[in-house]
């Protein structure tokens, strides 16, 4: 019998049964990543010598990792308003399948960059497919929340996998550990998209027939790119917030432990300060996505920016262990309260049977920020020969970032 949008009803508490689904779908995206964070390094100088060019190497990395990611992001969307979320979601594990059997055989440096090949394809369809289906069968008035919980689920599955591939690895070799590990998430998650999720476009469609005097864009291709990136100056001010704010993520994975190796700590307590940040950001996301719900995006936005940026200045003027953790858990802070919102400030400004697309616009230049951010901050420190000018750079980056979203994006209730 076929769906009909009366038969369609909008809300978490009417579709928990597939919100958990999706929850656990973005969950397994974390924790492929997860795993490859943590092992790794390991790998790559027990097997392959890296150790004296670990920076170029990590930087390479993040890069292709960002691009890819960033690339898939913008073509998710579209595919899934032509073919459906579910099939985009199954492709996304599809492509997942080579990632860890690249990385139990891998010789050289070139077949792990390769393996991060297919691990960004999958991030940009299953991450950007479990989130776009959460906002299909879920109010309106409900996204700060939704996001919230995407990004937690998320970076728990980042966690977690990261702890329990460790202790794989230490059982039965970093490469081993990776395959099996990488190969139990990929089956389970293909198996859940394949026989339990279920699509939501028909519930998108429903949104866009309730809304009155909603009219999405007769653009496509090129032309709705550049809808999405400025059809309007909130767009506009949500899309350079989202690329400016990766500098964050970047600088912490790429100098941050360098600094606090440099200044003292040991790697044990490097390690420690840096999981603060992520922890904060991962738990706090529980709160403030929902909060954006009731008291608005912009505010927890742009103070969001400018939290983080004043958490990165501060860990680079400091010595101290304890300054280093709170400046680090301010920069978590900073972080939960930006990145949930900022997607639902997407959602805000855009049509329900569009939100897919623009929400891939979105994400393009929120995760091109990875690679922006690595090379910026690889560029300064040659310069500088040194890596202490980055932290300036991305604090001002971050202030700048907060202003113009101060300025440029409009209240707009949720709709």
């Amino acid at each position: 019998m076929d769906i009909t949008h009366r038969d369609l009803t909008h809300g978490i508490a009417a579709n928990r049964g597939q919100f958990v689904q999706f929850l656990l779908q973005v969950f397994f995206v974390g924790a492929l990543v997860g795993m490859t964070r943590t092992v790794l390094p390991v790998l790559s100088e027990s097997d392959f010598g890296l150790a004296a060019g670990a920076f170029t190497t990590l930087a390479s990395f993040v890069v292709i990792f960002g691009v890819i990611k960033a690339t898939l992001n913008l073509l998710a969307g579209r595919l899934s308003d032509r073919y459906g979320r579910k099939r985009v979601l199954v492709a996304g594990w599809l492509f997942a399948i080579p990632v860890p059997f690249l990385l139990l055989i891998a010789d050289s440096w070139s077949w792990v960059l390769l393996a991060t090949v297919f691990l960004g394809i999958n991030q940009g369809l299953a991450w950007s497919m479990a989130l776009n289906s959460k906002l299909d069968i879920t109010h309106a008035h409900q996204r700060g929340l939704v996001n919230g919980a995407n990004e937690f689920a998320g970076y728990a599955g980042v966690a977690v996998a990261g702890y329990l591939a460790a202790i794989v690895a230490e059982q039965i070799g970093a490469r081993e550990g990776l395959f099996w590990f990488g190969s139990t998430v990929i089956l389970v998650a293909l198996a859940l998209a394949i026989w339990s999720a279920r699509d939501t476009l028909p519930w998108a469609h429903a949104q866009q027939k309730s809304k009155p005097g909603g009219k999405p864009s007769p653009l496509s291709g090129f032309g709705f790119f550049l809808h999405a990136t400025w059809g309007n100056r909130s767009l506009l001010a949500v899309n350079q917030a989202g690329l400016v704010e990766k500098f964050t993520d970047a600088i912490i994975w790429l100098f941050v432990p360098i600094l606090l190796v440099a200044r003292g700590a040991d790697l044990v307590t490097a390690g420690f300060l840096v999981g603060i940040y992520g922890v904060v950001w991962g738990a706090g996301q529980l709160i403030t996505g929902p909060a954006s719900d009731r008291l608005g995006r912009r505010g927890l936005i742009a103070w969001g920016m400018w939290l983080c940026g004043a958490g990165i200045v501060a860990v680079v003027l400091s010595h101290s262990a304890w300054v280093w953790g709170l400046a680090l858990a301010i920069t978590g802070v900073g972080m939960a309260m930006l990145y949930p919102t900022l997607g639902a400030a997407v959602a805000d400004h855009c049509e329900p049977v569009e939100r897919a697309g623009v929400l891939g616009v979105y994400r393009f230049w929120r995760d091109f920020g990875y690679a922006v951010g690595a090379l910026a901050l690889g560029l300064i420190a040659s310069l500088t020969g040194g890596i202490e000018a980055g932290f300036w750079f991305v604090g001002i980056a971050m202030l700048l970032s907060g202003l113009w979203v101060a300025i440029g994006l409009e209240s707009r209730a949720s709709h």
